[in-house]
């Protein structure tokens, strides 16, 4: 079973042990949580959560100081009994010489600290969270770029190897090379982190094993990283269609969570680096809440819309002219029929005496507004 010893605990916290006499080293905390026994004091011990640290503060102290020696002698021996890892007393506060007897009866640790309850229980949970996370070794590299964690997974000889020294002397920094150990720290967070063996080293193929600290600085390596993006590099595939938008993220899965991944195919000539380098910032702009992708497929539909718009603009306009100019029609022909039924309806009585008489005399009118007074006189 993964767990710590409470010697790593005191020596990693610098709590003061109160009980050096007990073999800390044979101790192993599972759990990483831990828990302040106001219940349990008072002599309630159902689902008693006695594989956690106990947390002694303020209020738990005030309420022993008012504890009758009997009572103590009961409650401390039936707490001790249940084997718990250990008691933490925050604010330098002093254990109660009974707690203290028991505490060596059992060889149970009891520790004191100066950090406030508060402080001491949630960075003493941050701190077993992640000692006591869950963790796999993956076969990898992983680099930190523009503060983006970037896990770089792929087939042996395919090039991540040498896409993280170029991105070293872009100025990012290496965290681990072939071996990546991974924490899950959360239930969405994981970190990666070297082995010791392998801290800070490159193997490449036709050169060796390069010590990057060394060559490069300090400034270019780093021990631990949060993993943000996966980059999987393959072969190129002719056959395989490969995202070329971007619209939607694609995810691998790694010891239950999800983490934004891209498959990169390889080629000749494709610069390895400045791809991943890409990637990162990318990444980063998403999670910023800007999308390129979703940026061009915005401009595209605004682009659709307004031509639609100028199309249906165009499409109204040419059906109104149409509509006017049958309207025209149509009233030309109605004038037309009037007029025609009226010069078919004239009443030869209503001329005037002298009308067609110029005709008659082989006379023409050359004028189309004749003075009909004139010919009338």
């Amino acid at each position: 079973m993964q767990g710590i010893t409470v010697t790593q605990l005191i020596t990693s916290n610098h709590f003061k042990n109160l009980t050096p006499e007990i073999d800390t080293d044979s101790i192993v905390i599972t759990v990483p949580d831990v828990n302040r026994p106001a219940l349990p004091l008072t002599g309630f011990f159902a689902h008693f959560d006695n594989e956690r640290l106990q947390v002694i503060g303020n209020v738990e102290t005030e309420y022993i100081g008012l504890m009758s020696p009997e009572e103590k002698e009961r409650i401390f021996d039936i707490m001790c009994r249940f084997r718990i890892p250990g008691f933490i007393f925050s604010r330098n506060l002093k254990p109660d010489d009974i707690l203290l007897q028991k505490c060596r009866e059992y060889s149970i640790p009891c520790m004191v600290t100066h950090l406030p309850t508060a402080d001491l229980t949630s960075e003493l949970i941050r701190w077993l969270k992640t000692k006591l996370a869950p963790r796999i070794s993956i076969h990898g590299v992983l680099v930190d770029v523009y503060g983006e964690g970037v896990l770089i997974m792929g087939d042996s000889g395919v090039g991540k190897s040498e896409a993280a020294l170029e991105l070293i002397k872009r100025g990012h920094r290496l965290v681990a090379d072939d071996v990546v150990e991974i924490r899950k720290v959360s239930e969405v967070s994981l970190i990666g982190r070297a082995p010791n063996i392998t801290k800070h080293f490159i193997e490449l193929r036709g050169i060796g094993i390069i010590d990057v600290k060394a060559l490069f600085g300090a400034e270019c390596v780093k021990d631990v990283q949060t993993i943000d993006l996966v980059i999987k590099l393959e072969e190129w595939d002719k056959n395989r269609d490969y995202d070329r938008l971007g619209m939607d993220d694609q995810f691998t899965e790694i010891l239950g969570v999800k983490v934004v991944c891209n498959t990169l195919p390889i080629r000749p000539g494709r610069n390895l680096a400045i791809i991943c380098e890409t990637a990162a910032v990318n990444r980063r702009q998403k999670k910023m809440g800007y999308n390129a992708a979703k940026e061009l497929y915005n401009r595209v539909n605004d682009n659709m819309v307004k031509s639609f718009e100028q199309h249906e603009k165009e499409r109204r306009e040419a059906a109104l002219i149409e509509e006017r100019r049958r309207i025209g029609e149509e009233m030309n022909r109605k004038v037309k029929h009037k007029m025609s039924g009226s010069f078919e309806t004239i009443d030869l009585t209503d001329l005037p005496e002298h009308y067609g008489e110029m005709e008659r005399n082989e006379c023409r009118i050359e004028s189309e507004s004749a003075d009909l007074d004139v010919l009338t006189s």
